[in-house]
């Protein structure tokens, strides 16, 4: 029998909670794959009925989560107190969070789920119970290690054949050409490549490399960078047999009939991936995490504290997480 999806709950004052028991409400008509949610039994009754859905709910953990799934929520349980304060996050939050990612990541390393679909967090309340890493993606990629040195976690956004993925992420703009090398761009690329193939089942992925500088730098009369690092970085992946193209000019690649040539993007930072994503596909884009043992995937959205509680956040990317993982997997 398949196995289910692991979804973690997220912050319990956001809007992660809520989307997930809404999902859940409207299982048969959205014809949703069989999922485990690791949370607060407690707190997410009380999120449902503030909510006004009539869910039942069954603590069975992963192992039963298939079959109780028709009729009730399968909940795998974490301790501790979890208030329903909507909009009010605290360090209590922070700790049940880093409980719900710790059990879900276990669940599925251990062949007990087949992927895992994170709720949003909200860091600072993770900071506030004793969090130790950058955030989401270096936490996961710690757990996955299980105690040895993390790989290099690497983030993709992706709506349907529009991928996007940046080198540097969540550091100031001014920091990201020293922090560019070319070591960076070449291993970035080949997890890229390599989980194209083998999760996304595209044998020979096409990838192209947006220069870091206007007009990729015009032969380094608008900055070296893109001579000296982007370049070189394209060319030993070129040499070692991969389908890369670049430094291409970022202003022009990401015309989405320019970017749909290509399986997927690799950009310099933050904003240069995630701008153009957003622009076409904010509601439905999919965080992916590439280069870790299992699947990850998770909305591209935040906690949105105005929202939770209310019942008016939207699901969309939420879902659109859930079927990317299942169709991910739809084969173990």
């Amino acid at each position: 029998m398949q196995k289910p999806l692991a979804i973690s709950m997220g912050e319990p004052a956001g809007v992660g909670p809520d989307i997930a028991l809404q999902l859940y409400a409207r299982r048969a008509e959205l014809n949703l794959p069989a999922f485990c949610l690791f949370g607060h039994a407690d707190f997410l009754a009380a999120r449902a009925a503030r909510l006004g859905l009539d869910i039942a709910f069954a603590a069975v953990g992963p192992d039963g989560a298939m079959a109780a799934f028709a009729e009730a929520l399968p909940i795998a349980a974490i301790d501790g107190n979890v208030p329903d304060q909507p909009g009010q996050s605290s360090p209590l939050s922070g700790h049940a969070v880093i409980a719900s990612i710790e059990a879900a990541v276990a669940a599925t390393l251990r062949g007990s789920c087949r992927a895992l679909v994170t709720g949003p967090i909200h860091k600072s309340a993770l900071y506030q119970a004793g969090f130790k890493h950058p955030g989401h993606t270096e936490f996961l990629a710690a757990l996955c290690a299980q105690g040895g040195k993390p790989k290099l976690p690497v983030m993709m956004l992706a709506h349907g054949g529009l991928r996007a993925v940046p080198v540097t992420i969540h550091v100031p703009i001014r920091d990201v050409p020293d922090l560019l090398t070319k070591a960076l761009i070449v291993e970035t690329v080949r997890v890229v490549a390599h989980d194209l193939r083998q999760r996304f089942g595209i044998a020979n992925p096409q990838i192209a490399v947006a220069g870091l500088n206007p007009h990729a730098g015009e032969g380094g009369s608008i900055g070296r960078e893109d001579l000296e690092i982007v370049g070189p970085a394209v060319s030993q992946l070129q040499f070692e047999g991969l389908g890369v193209t670049g430094p291409v000019p970022a202003d022009t690649l990401f015309y989405p009939p320019h970017w749909a040539q290509y399986d997927a993007v690799v950009a310099m930072y933050h904003d240069q991936a995630l701008i153009p994503i957003k622009t076409v596909a904010f509601e439905d884009a999919v965080n992916v995490t590439l280069g870790l043992p299992i699947v990850r995937t998770s909305p591209d959205h935040g906690t949105a504290f105005d929202l939770a509680g209310t019942g008016r956040a939207s699901p969309k990317s939420f879902l659109a997480a859930i079927e990317l993982a299942d169709a991910m997997t739809a084969n173990q």
